[in-house]
């Protein structure tokens, strides 16, 4: 449910060009989709846990020892290469997110096993994808009846977040993030 940012070279947002947003982080996943999910997870008896510290690296090399000892002691609870920036679109989307980081080993920091490698990984990871298949297949219908809370501020992020002024956006900009920022956008211009 929290996120260390370690990536450089990723487009972090829609607003790049012509137009600034700060949406909060703070609470960067959806309460509400997590725990519907964790709920599935025990129905369908997946192993699972609640919420931690998702670390996302750069890639594609894997961590050092240094550097696993190092997120280790920062309390993080997985390291990947994936979420961002999915996390942070999302957000300035507008839309519930939740994560399902499906473990395949220890990393290096951990004496009792082998140093991380692709053929380690690749059989752990075979075996997730059973577990996530059905989850995957089992979430629609529950996410369909699931009674959400439309009023939860993730639906919501960018009513404070855009900072630039309204006369100063460009229509053609404001079109091209209508998917995104329209509801927020065509409010600025009346």
């Amino acid at each position: 449910d929290q996120f260390i940012d370690r990536t450089i070279h990723r487009i972090k947002s829609f607003f790049n060009d012509g137009i600034v947003a700060h949406v909060p982080m703070a609470e960067p996943i959806s309460k509400e989709l997590m725990q519907l999910t964790k709920n599935n997870l025990d129905t369908l008896n997946i192993n699972n846990v609640l919420g931690g510290t998702y670390l996302a690296i750069e890639g594609p090399q894997f961590s050092t020892i240094a550097e696993s000892l190092l997120y280790k002691n920062w309390g993080c609870s997985v390291i990947g290469m994936t979420n961002m920036p999915e996390a942070k679109l999302v957000r300035e989307a507008e839309m519930g997110y939740a994560t399902v980081a499906m473990v395949t080993d220890f990393d290096c920091w951990h004496h009792d096993h082998e140093n991380v490698s692709v053929a380690q990984i690749m059989k752990i990871f075979s075996k997730n994808v059973d577990k996530a298949k059905k989850l995957i297949r089992s979430l629609p219908g529950k996410i369909k009846k699931y009674p959400w809370d439309w009023n939860d501020p993730v639906y919501f992020s960018l009513d404070n977040a855009i900072i630039t002024s309204p006369k100063k956006i460009n229509g053609k900009l404001a079109k091209k993030l209508d998917a995104v920022a329209g509801r927020v956008l065509k409010k600025s211009n009346k």
